[in-house]
């Protein structure tokens, strides 16, 4: 009897350990482990950036002058001297020139100039001119200012020799040197292109100097620095990529200023030849009679300051949204 109740004491134990006690199979670990979503920078950068109205209008707005200033010179080329010899077609104001050519025209839409050229036509050519002029120079000092700017600031001998050349250089009116440049090798596109980039990267690579200083020496570049990393490896990997939005920033002002900069010159008569459409000299050209023919200055003023306006706001926008502190 009494090894009997033994038994069964026995047995309701181990019955109690099997249900304290259970084997765990791999899928229930999986599911006490702490998922996070995937992160994607950039995927980031641009929800912040879209999130604001206002860049949507600007960036439909842009794309519509755009498609017009690549698309609209193509199918029709502008002749700024198809009219030279009627004068009927001088100065004409928009209602004016579509009667005389014959009823609506989107090409007689702004009137026309001077020597009877198409003003719309004209606007489109140049602010085609315009872009991209700007694109090509901000591309070329935007890569050489970075790279160089990046090991100025990383190498210490090279740091030396540079200062010296920035110092010389910079005190050089920026304006004046390449007024110079123009008038020695000309003022075609391609030389008024080697003009605003022959020296135009130093002020960009004296920028990244000063922000690689800043970061150069943070903890994870020391560690890899003593690890036998390249140089070449510590820039890409270790200082550029916390400069993603300053290098936005910095592309943000490049772009309209480039194009700033060609109106002025060409405004005042040192920018490009004439044979370049350039909304510069379509002011120029207009500035004389813009109380008596407004519909000849008051429109290419409008486009450049239009693209130069929304370049920068966009600019500026997407600087901001690159910064990742907004990103929270």
């Amino acid at each position: 009897m009494s090894e009997q109740i033994h038994q069964n004491v026995q047995s309701s134990g181990t019955a109690d350990r099997d249900n304290r006690f259970r084997f765990i199979d791999k899928d229930t670990i999986q599911s006490e482990r702490i998922t996070a979503p995937r992160y994607s920078y950039w995927a980031s950068v641009f929800r912040v950036f879209f999130r604001k109205k206002i860049n949507i209008v600007l960036i439909a707005v842009f794309v519509v002058i755009l498609l017009c200033a690549f698309i609209i010179p193509a199918i029709a080329p502008y002749e700024p001297y198809e009219n030279v010899t009627d004068a009927k077609t001088f100065n004409l104001p928009p209602a004016a020139a579509m009667e005389y050519f014959g009823g609506f025209s989107l090409k007689w839409i702004l009137g026309s100039g001077g020597m009877g050229n198409s003003i719309f036509y004209g606007i489109m050519a140049s602010a085609r001119t315009s872009l991209i002029l700007a694109v090509i120079c901000a591309t070329i000092n935007m890569t050489i200012g970075i790279i160089l700017g990046a090991v100025w600031g990383y190498s210490k001998r090279f740091d030396q020799i540079m200062l010296v050349v920035y110092n010389i250089i910079a005190n050089v009116p920026y304006i004046l040197m390449i007024s110079v440049l123009v008038y020695i090798i000309g003022s075609g596109f391609w030389s008024f292109v080697f003009a605003l980039t022959v020296t135009g990267w130093l002020s960009i690579a004296y920028f990244f100097r000063t922000q690689v200083l800043i970061i150069r020496d943070r903890e994870y570049s020391l560690a890899s620095r003593c690890l036998g990393t390249p140089i070449p490896r510590m820039i890409s990997k270790n200082i550029l990529p916390f400069l993603t939005s300053v290098t936005v920033t910095l592309l943000a002002t490049e772009l309209p200023s480039y194009i700033s900069m060609e109106v002025f010159l060409s405004y005042i008569g040192v920018g490009l030849s004439a044979e370049v459409p350039s909304l510069g000299r379509m002011i120029q050209e207009a500035q004389s009679a813009f109380l008596v023919y407004p519909w000849e200055f008051w429109p290419p003023v409008a486009i450049a300051a239009a693209i130069t306006i929304i370049l920068y706001v966009l600019g500026q926008n997407l600087a901001d949204a690159s910064d990742p502190r907004t990103h929270m």
